[in-house]
């Protein structure tokens, strides 16, 4: 890996398409960074999202690029619209949702970088079961929490 001594660019239509959960788009790999940051878009459709999840190993800063997400956090809910930014520490359990009538999006940049490569890795490995997925998951600190858990968070 390179060290972070040069500026990290993407341009405006650039990145690596990812279709896996939906369509993401990969901006910035922390290989490029140094390691220091990772940075992806999700196009998210109506009432799209991940489930409840927790990440070891980074902090996540999300801003919506375009439409409105509902976001859980460890017992507290809010909504943000276009230009809204939220930033959450790594061991947060969380989750987001479209809760808006058409597609939305999101920027995604995750400290340290590396989680970003996730879903080019699940749309290369195919996962099918959510035993299989839970598995790649683990490898990149990942863990997806029960449903019933979800009115905690």
């Amino acid at each position: 890996m390179k060290p972070f001594s040069y500026a990290a660019v993407s341009p405006p239509d650039h990145g690596t398409l990812a279709m896996a959960f939906g369509e993401h788009i990969i901006r910035m790999m922390g290989a490029n960074t140094g390691g220091a940051f990772g940075m992806f878009e999700a196009v998210v459709p109506p009432a799209g999202g991940p489930p409840l999840h927790v990440h070891e190993r980074e902090d996540e800063f999300f801003r919506v690029l375009s439409g409105r997400f509902g976001f859980w956090c460890a017992g507290d809910y809010l909504e943000l619209a276009e230009g809204g930014c939220i930033a959450l520490p790594r061991g947060l359990p969380h989750r987001f949702q479209n809760v808006g009538e058409t597609e939305g999006r999101i920027m995604v940049v995750v400290t340290p970088g590396g989680f970003e490569t996730f879903f080019p890795v699940i749309e290369l490995c195919k996962p099918e079961t959510p035993e299989q997925v839970a598995s790649v998951a683990r490898d990149f600190g990942l863990t997806f929490l029960p449903e019933d858990t979800s009115e905690a968070a």
